[in-house]
């Protein structure tokens, strides 16, 4: 301690004996941390849609991308699905907490419609196109299962830090019993 003074000039701070056996937390430990900490840090959006608003807005999106692709790449393809799967996070983030099932229920609904508005009909006629729709459902189940499983992770986890809303029971709470006023 007297060559830390010494060298340094001031005084060293004594150190814990319990901090002292602590080994140090491996580089990439120390990373994740703060990668936590960082998260926890930034404002979380305020959830706004509603349960039907969740499905209009997945829905919407969906078949937009779904159109935009059809323009540009002749029929559904990647750019729909990162469409699908970027409107499936959001949809999860901002469901109001009472509605938290719509975003997963609404993901493979608004794929369907999506898939079945901008498939790629073929000749033009009626059975072209319902091959066309079985065929971008069956080649494109990774973008489905994706999007779905993410929108389910993230309402999973909103759920999870929700508090418990259970109301107790008259019979159990501490308030006196008797007739409620009139």
């Amino acid at each position: 301690m007297e060559q830390h003074t010494a060298r340094t000039g001031t005084a060293a701070r004594p150190v814990p004996a319990a901090r002292a056996a602590e080994p140090a937390p491996p580089p990439q430990l120390g990373r994740l941390a703060a990668a936590g900490r960082w998260l926890r840090a930034l404002p979380r959006p305020r959830p706004r849609l509603t349960g039907l608003g969740t499905g209009a807005l997945t829905t919407v999106v969906t078949v937009l991308g779904g159109a935009v692709d059809s323009l540009l790449f002749d029929g559904p393809g990647v750019f729909f699905g990162l469409v699908f799967i970027a409107v499936c996070v959001a949809a999860a983030v901002y469901v109001r907490p009472y509605d938290l099932v719509a975003a997963p229920v609404a993901a493979p609904i608004a794929f369907a419609v999506g898939i079945t508005l901008t498939a790629d009909s073929g000749d033009g006629s009626l059975v072209g196109h319902v091959v066309g729709v079985f065929t971008g459902l069956a080649l494109m189940t990774g973008w489905l299962y994706t999007g779905t499983v993410l929108a389910a992770a993230i309402v999973a986890v909103r759920a999870l830090r929700q508090p418990s809303r259970r109301r107790r029971s008259p019979r159990c709470s501490a308030a006196p019993r008797g007739r409620s006023p009139r």
